[in-house]
C-alpha cells in the first residue's frame, strides 16, 4: 500500500505532491509522514533568519534563529546559525556555545567545527581552540582528500590556523553553502531521500535529509524521516530524539505519531504505543491509516510478548 506524500506549504511556498513512495505496510516498514497543521513552523523563521544573515542583519537573525531553538533546541544546524548571527554581530563569546552544541548535535557539520574553533582563538582560548584545531585535522587525514566534505575540511583547518596566528578569517560565508542554498536544492534532496528510503539505503538517505534540513531548517516531515531511517539503522535512541523533535513543533503530526509508536513496539514498550495510539485515535475522528498501522504493530507486538 502506497499514499501520497505533500511537504506542505513551508517548504519555500512549494507544495510537492503526487509521488507514491514505496514504503510498503507491513514487514517492518511503515506509511509516509503525514503532518497536520503544526502549531508552530520553525521553517519560516529559519529561513527569515537565514535571509537576515544574507542582508548583514544579524540582531533580526538572531531572534529567528533563538525563537527556533526555543522549539527544537537541540537542531545542529539552527545553532550553527545562531552562532552565526553572533559572529556578526562581533561575539565571538556568545557564538562559542551555540558552535558547541552544534557539533555536539552533529559532528559532521564541519563549518561548525571551524567556526567554533575561530570563536574560540579571537576569545582568548588558544588551548580550547588547539584542542579543536587537532581533532579538525585528525577528520583530515582520515578523509585524506577523497571524502565529500574535504573541502570543508581544509576550509576549516585553515580558519583555525589563521586564528590562532592572529588573522580571523570567521567569514559568514559558510563553505557548504548553508547559507546560500537556494530551495530547490533543498526539494531535490528532500526527494532523493524519500527514493533511498524506498530503496532501503539509509545511510544515504540521512546525508540528503541533512541536506534538505539545512536549507529549510526542521521541518517536522525532515525530523520524521531522519527518525525513521535511523531507526531502521537500529539507531533507536536518536530515532527517538528526532520524533520528539518532530513532535515539538508539530504536535499533531500523525506520521511521527504512528513511528514513535512502532518505535517503542520495537523496544518491547507496548503501553508508550499503546498512548501513541490513543493520541492517534483522538486525531483521527473517523480513523486514518496511521492509526490503523500502529494497532496492527502492537497487536503483532502483543502476540510476540505471550
Amino acid at each position: 500500500m502506497t499514499r501520497r506524500i505533500a511537504l506542505g506549504a513551508a517548504f519555500a511556498g512549494i507544495l510537492i505532491a503526487g509521488m507514491t513512495p514505496a514504503l510498503a505496510a507491513g514487514s517492518g516498514a511503515s506509511s509516509t509522514p503525514s503532518m497536520s497543521a503544526p502549531s508552530y513552523n520553525p521553517t519560516a523563521d529559519y529561513q527569515d533568519g537565514i535571509t537576515a544573515l544574507q542582508e548583514s542583519r544579524y540582531e533580526d537573525a538572531k531572534r529567528k534563529f533563538d525563537k527556533v531553538l526555543g522549539a527544537v533546541p537541540d537542531d545542529a544546524n539552527a545553532n550553527y546559525l545562531a552562532g552565526m548571527a553572533r559572529v556578526g554581530l562581533k561575539d565571538s563569546k556568545g557564538a562559542v556555545r551555540f558552535f558547541a552544541k552544534a557539533i555536539k548535535n552533529d559532528d559532521n557539520l564541519i563549518p561548525a567545527h571551524k567556526q567554533y574553533g575561530i570563536s574560540l582563538a579571537v576569545s582568548g582560548k588558544r588551548d580550547k581552540a588547539q584542542t579543536e584545531l587537532d581533532a579538525v585535522k585528525v577528520k583530515a587525514d582520515k578523509c585524506a582528500g577523497t571524502c565529500a566534505q574535504a573541502t570543508d575540511l581544509k576550509d576549516a583547518v585553515d580558519g583555525i590556523t589563521a586564528a590562532l596566528a592572529g588573522t580571523p578569517q570567521a567569514s559568514l560565508t559558510a563553505p557548504d553553502s548553508l547559507l546560500f542554498a537556494g530551495s530547490g536544492a533543498g526539494d531535490q534532496a528532500y526527494l532523493e531521500a524519500v527514493g533511498l528510503i524506498n530503496e532501503h539505503r539509509y545511510e544515504d538517505a540521512i546525508a540528503s535529509l541533512n541536506r534538505a534540513e539545512r536549507v529549510f531548517g526542521p521541518h517536522p516531515d525532515i525530523l520524521t524521516y531522519l527518525g525513521f531511517a535511523n531507526r531502521k539503522l537500529k539507531r533507536y535512541d536518536l530515532a527517538e530524539a528526532y520524533y520528539r523533535q518532530a513532535l515539538s513543533v508539530a504536535p499533531n503530526h500523525r506520521g511521527a505519531t504512528e513511528y514513535y509508536g512502532e518505535l517503542m513496539v520495537e523496544r518491547g514498550n507496548l503501553t508508550g504505543a499503546r498512548a501513541k495510539l490513543a493520541r492517534l485515535d483522538s486525531l483521527c475522528t473517523f480513523g486514518c491509516y496511521e492509526a490503523e498501522e500502529l494497532r496492527r504493530w502492537i497487536e503483532q507486538g502483543q502476540g510476540a510478548s505471550s
